[in-house]
């Protein structure tokens, strides 16, 4: 068997196959048997984003705060954790904020998605994007639950949660809601949120496996359902165990939508352990086929 071979490589769809994959996506999407996982790239398909897009550019942004070593200044939780013990965790929150400050423009298939009686959304970015676009529908029934940091935590806590006027409530209220709206790394909307230094995830990525960081309500829900990963990339193993942790146990299927050459090695790998199929068209043109 020749290495290529002995490869582990995904489903990849193209063509025809991958427009007739996506008019299944967006099925699974209305009757609520797929749940979307938003990522960063949605952001610039609307106009040039106003904030970061990769965890690189975070990590830039941050190093022109607080210039960080040379051999760390390109990982976002490296960086974040430099200033975090230089600067205290107070800067590191205040910088993260001003840097997501600028209200990014949710995407049309965000808008779309806010619409949908939809019981669960991903969405994995700390813009404010997805709560905006689910203020703009006018509904109400809908909770987002937000991963937060342990640094100066008492109780035994992973997530907190808040209402559409971004009040915070308690975590249960997620229960009986119509739509929720998850940030496993949290968010700048509505209380600053982020879980970005290296030290934010030394307890969550010790725990992940047996699933305790991950909330009640997203394990329940995903027993019934699969996912399909939009405007997202996995070249980072940080992303890669938290995709995989919050898919586990689903019911699936699990769709990804992105350019197979933009895809690195690593991504491919992963999709193919996944059992994921990947639909092989640029985002802009598989955002227009899913809202149509």
């Amino acid at each position: 068997m020749t290495a290529l071979a002995a490869e582990i490589v995904p489903v990849v769809l193209t063509g025809a196959a991958a427009e007739a994959k996506l008019a299944d996506v967006r099925f699974g999407l209305e009757a609520d048997r797929l749940i979307p996982y938003l990522g960063p790239d949605l952001l610039a398909l609307e106009a040039d984003a106003p904030v970061p897009i990769l965890p690189e550019t975070v990590a830039a942004a941050l190093h022109a705060k607080a210039p960080a070593p040379s051999k760390i200044r390109t990982n976002m939780w490296s960086v974040a954790q430099f200033i975090e013990q230089r600067r205290h965790r107070n800067t590191l929150v205040a910088w993260m904020a001003e840097i997501f400050a600028p209200a990014a423009t949710p995407s049309k298939l965000t808008t779309w998605i806010a619409a949908l009686p939809l019981s669960l959304v991903v969405d994995t970015w700390y813009d404010g994007a997805t709560r905006a676009a689910l203020k703009a529908s006018g509904r109400t029934d809908w909770i987002e639950v937000q991963g937060v940091t342990r640094s100066g935590e008492s109780r035994d806590i992973w997530t907190k949660a808040y209402d559409a006027a971004g009040a915070e409530v308690p975590p249960e209220t997620a229960d009986g809601a119509k739509t929720v709206l998850y940030k496993p790394h949290g968010a700048v909307a509505p209380a600053k949120n982020f879980l970005v230094a290296d030290s934010d995830y030394v307890e969550v990525l010790t725990e992940i496996d047996i699933q305790s960081p991950i909330p009640e309500v997203v394990k329940g829900l995903r027993t019934t359902r699969g996912f399909v990963f939009v405007g997202c990339r996995f070249h980072d193993q940080m992303l890669r165990t938290y995709a995989r942790q919050i898919t586990k146990r689903s019911a699936g299927p699990i769709v990804v939508v992105a350019e197979l050459a933009k895809l690195t090695k690593n991504e491919l790998k992963f999709f193919a352990e996944l059992g994921a199929e990947v639909v092989d068209l640029p985002l802009a043109r598989a955002v227009d086929l899913l809202v149509g």
